[in-house]
């Protein structure tokens, strides 16, 4: 999760001790993460012996995680009878931390192609090992500003404006994120080509 509970609750100025609001902020954490993965297009949490399917006829590829921190190994199928068959000494280099380039094409257009690879950044609470990049700041401090932003409205969900004297005047936003929060994510979506 992008955003610690300890964290949120110093944000939102509610005690360690205070456990009644956890599971809503929880749940709220896992929304947001949720949320800024399909924002940036990409899965910002680290993973290890990550899969991506891709044409074996491509020399660059972008996966859905990164910074890529290692390939392990590349297979190629060209049916479903016969599977898919490890590729040995591909020759690879991975580029910006996020391009996976190929001295060559594993195979055809009509043939598919599989990597795996560790890549993605390691979430607040846990110390990265050398060789891995942290959450960047700015998209954990996003992402507790969205979450306090959520918690402290959810009582006026969609509502930017209210008129609370004679008369009902309100306005109804139509971002599900806070316009500072969606320059952040923009600036760490994934490339494509």
């Amino acid at each position: 999760m992008l955003a610690q509970l300890s964290t949120l609750k110093t944000r939102l100025g509610i005690a360690e001790a205070d456990t009644t609001q956890d599971p809503l902020l929880l749940s709220l954490i896992a929304a947001c993460t949720a949320h800024f993965d399909q924002e940036c297009h990409r899965q910002l949490a680290r993973g290890v012996n990550l899969t991506e399917e891709f044409d074996a006829n491509l020399q660059a590829i972008c996966p859905v995680s990164y910074p890529i921190e290692a390939v392990t190994k590349f297979e190629l199928k060209t049916s479903e009878a016969g599977g898919w068959l490890e590729q040995s000494a591909v020759s690879c280099m991975i580029r910006f931390g996020c391009i996976i380039s190929l001295a060559s094409s594993l195979g055809e257009a009509d043939q598919l192609a599989r990597v795996t690879y560790t890549g993605g950044y390691v979430l607040p609470g846990t110390v990265p090992a050398p060789g891995q990049e942290s959450l960047p700041v700015d998209l954990e401090q996003a992402a507790v500003e969205q979450i306090a932003a959520w918690f402290l409205n959810r009582d006026k969900v969609g509502l930017l404006r209210n008129w609370p004297t004679s008369g009902t005047f309100q306005v109804f936003s139509q971002q599900p994120v806070l316009p500072w929060v969606q320059q952040v994510l923009r600036a760490h979506q994934r490339w494509s080509f």
